[in-house]
């Protein structure tokens, strides 16, 4: 049974990828310092899988607790999850976001290198790609400066990983994906923002379940056909499916390189508008929303196009929009 490191394990996609792991039968080891997830999560897994990963509580910004996890587990592959994430927060705190996920990254390269594990999948973003000239973005769109201090920390860790890769023996697949959403049909795990949430949906699910008094759509004046911004929204567990298939890519040598690339998204770009009418149609409710101005570090568009992970990993996002807005409600219900 190949034992696997999920750093961030307990949030909102490392949750959901920890299940689909267990449920293929990989022994999981989580590192996740609590700073953005529940310890109750841990239950929930263990409900949904019947089986019970083993938990460090460890901030990988300390290097000395982290070797520990490594002495105590023989790690065969990496999925690294562990990062700040919000593009509006990076703007504020910036060396809390350079800190936390530039450290984070490189005390755990140096675990790849001492203790020997070979395969690691790395957690990008779409952000890499700032404002594309061209929709939708494939994986050879040049790489331009991020608009926020999150898409850069997510930029220089896919330069770092590249250049430990082009000198050792090390494989690695980075994930470029573009805006999870929706929970598990469980409704037991999903996202579970802290505080005021940041992404779209659970601000609309909030609202919705009247803990927010309305929704903000920042931005109605892009050059787009409703005037708000457009995004490429994926459902969790199909997200969740890809990173399964892409460290099984490396396990068993498939890759072809030593670095691979993939885009993560449904292909189809969705205004924000166009996601809070289709949350309205698809759980019959209605959502008190105003239009905001734009907030800095948000770009106009941006969408996949994912042909490569179909034709490479045998992957593609199957779960319609409307589907992942009904289980993005069941699990703020059940919050």
């Amino acid at each position: 049974m190949r034992k696997i490191l999920v750093t961030g394990g307990l949030g909102y996609i490392g949750s959901h990828t920890v299940v689909e792991l267990l449920e293929q039968n990989f022994e999981v080891v989580i590192v996740d310092d609590l700073s953005n997830s529940k310890q109750w999560i841990l239950d929930r897994i263990k409900k949904i899988t019947n089986k019970e990963p083993k938990w460090y509580n460890v901030d990988l910004k300390n290097s000395e607790n982290l070797n520990l996890v490594f002495e105590e587990n023989k790690i065969d592959g990496i999925i690294h999850f562990a990062a700040y994430k919000a593009v509006g927060e990076s703007q504020q705190k910036p060396v809390e976001y350079y800190e936390n996920n530039i450290i984070g990254l490189l005390n755990l390269l140096k675990c790849t290198q001492k203790y020997d594990v070979k395969s690691f999948i790395f957690s990008s973003s779409c952000t890499v790609y700032g404002q594309a000239d061209e929709l939708p973005i494939t994986e050879n769109a040049p790489l331009k400066k991020p608009e926020s201090v999150y898409g850069k920390t997510k930029q220089f860790g896919e330069e770092i990983i590249s250049d430990v890769a082009s000198i050792s023996n090390f494989n690695t697949i980075l994930l470029r994906y573009f805006n999870p959403i929706g929970a598990h049909p469980s409704a037991l795990i999903g996202e579970l923002p802290l505080g005021i949430p940041n992404n779209l949906i659970p601000f609309v699910t909030q609202t919705a379940a009247g803990i927010r008094k309305e929704l903000s759509i920042f931005g109605n004046d892009y050059p787009t056909l409703d005037g708000t911004a457009i995004r490429d929204y994926i459902y969790v567990v199909d997200l969740a499916k890809a990173h399964i298939k892409g460290l099984t890519r490396l396990l068993n040598n498939e890759n072809s390189s030593n670095i691979e690339i993939y885009n993560l998204g449904t292909g189809k770009g969705s205004s924000v508008k166009e996601v809070v009418d289709a949350f309205e149609n698809a759980n019959n409710l209605k959502v008190n929303y105003k239009y905001a101005p734009r907030r800095e570090g948000d770009i106009t568009s941006a969408y996949a196009d994912a042909s490569l992970a179909k034709e490479q990993l045998n992957w593609e996002a199957k779960t319609s929009l409307e589907e992942c807005l009904r289980t993005a409600w069941n699990w703020q219900k059940t919050l």
